[in-house]
């Protein structure tokens, strides 16, 4: 069965616009991460699922289509069942121009529906550390039309920092260990940890390794999460262009013309000899299958090794060894 977006807002499913939003309201700041620091981790994805809720339910397009044919119609997918009544809603949605995935931002969503002082979030995964207090005092101490006591919630920030790895650490997966130093005035743990990275093999430039919470101190019993950002080195003979391999090869124009063989050192210490028969020509380009990257989500599937030419031509010929072309090579 699919999402039931009226359950997750809690509200009827003849609820009119003023309830839906309302109904969003209370279940955005009752499941807003900041305020749910035990179970931030479920805090999140309840706070993901309530913004898609509300992304659909106040959309009147998304909510027919929704209320006719469920997630399954309007995300294009497999229906409950065609019937006479209600035909087959994956046709219907893409007749209609649904086929609805949720891309939005649950922070940025929150923002623009109080139209509060926050910072801006780039994704959604990049966490939510950049609510301003205001937004709290402004929304969650009221009750009952009264403004109670000024409310404060720590800052949940996080600080990045970029981990090099060669081409091979990625290719074959690597154990990365890195000493940070942090600021503990505000509790008793050590100035100093080591913090071991797993890098997985075929993992992409920009993958984000998150450690919560050892960071900088920011107040008793919060600190700092602190981001490793994947950065990808350069490597003298390969390019990589997502699971696959690009070597580029000098050849002479004799070896563009009649073939030849070339050998390629893998990342994993082989010697490829590959066969070249064809005429090589400016774009031409050779795909080896199988002998690039793993994949990060199945490390038994590789992508291709592509190699390229650069034909080097010579800088003079003599008068017998031009008679000797013009014979022999066709004009075309």
């Amino acid at each position: 069965m699919g999402k039931d977006y009226y359950a997750i807002l809690s509200c009827a499913k003849d609820a009119n616009e003023d309830a839906i939003k309302k109904a969003y309201r209370k279940q955005a700041l009752k499941w807003h991460p900041d305020r749910n620091p035990q179970n931030k981790k479920e805090a999140e994805e309840k706070f993901k699922e309530i913004a898609e809720a509300f992304d659909v339910l106040s959309d009147t397009d998304k909510r027919k289509i929704y209320d006719l044919y469920g997630e399954e119609g309007l995300k294009g997918g497999p229906p409950p069942g065609p019937s006479q009544d209600q035909p087959n809603a994956a046709n219907f949605a893409g007749e209609q121009g649904f086929g609805y995935t949720f891309r939005g931002d649950p922070n940025e969503i929150f923002a623009q529906f109080f139209k509060g002082g926050m910072q801006r979030q780039n994704s959604f995964g990049e966490g939510f550390g950049s609510l301003g207090g205001d937004v709290f005092n402004d929304f969650f101490v009221q009750r009952g039309g009264r403004q109670g006591k000024r409310a404060t919630s720590p800052r949940r920030t996080q600080v990045t920092k970029t981990l090099p790895c060669t081409l091979e650490e990625i290719f074959h997966g690597a154990t990365k260990k890195l000493k940070v130093s942090r600021d503990v005035s505000a509790t008793n743990r050590a100035r100093e940890k080591v913090l071991e990275i797993q890098v997985k093999p075929g993992w992409k430039a920009g993958t984000k390794v998150t450690f919560e919470g050892e960071g900088d101190d920011i107040d008793r019993g919060h600190a700092q999460d602190i981001v490793f950002i994947i950065q990808e080195n350069k490597h003298p003979n390969f390019t990589r262009e997502g699971a696959n391999l690009i070597h580029n090869v000098k050849i002479p124009l004799v070896d563009a013309l009649t073939g030849f063989k070339v050998d390629v050192h893998t990342l994993d210490n082989r010697i490829l000899r590959i066969s070249v028969k064809d005429i090589v020509t400016q774009n031409f380009v050779k795909i080896v299958k199988g002998e690039g990257m793993p994949h990060s989500k199945n490390n038994s599937v590789r992508g291709d090794l592509l190699l390229t030419f650069d034909v080097e031509f010579p800088k003079s010929l003599s008068d017998s060894q031009k008679d000797i072309l013009k014979s022999t090579l066709p004009r075309l």
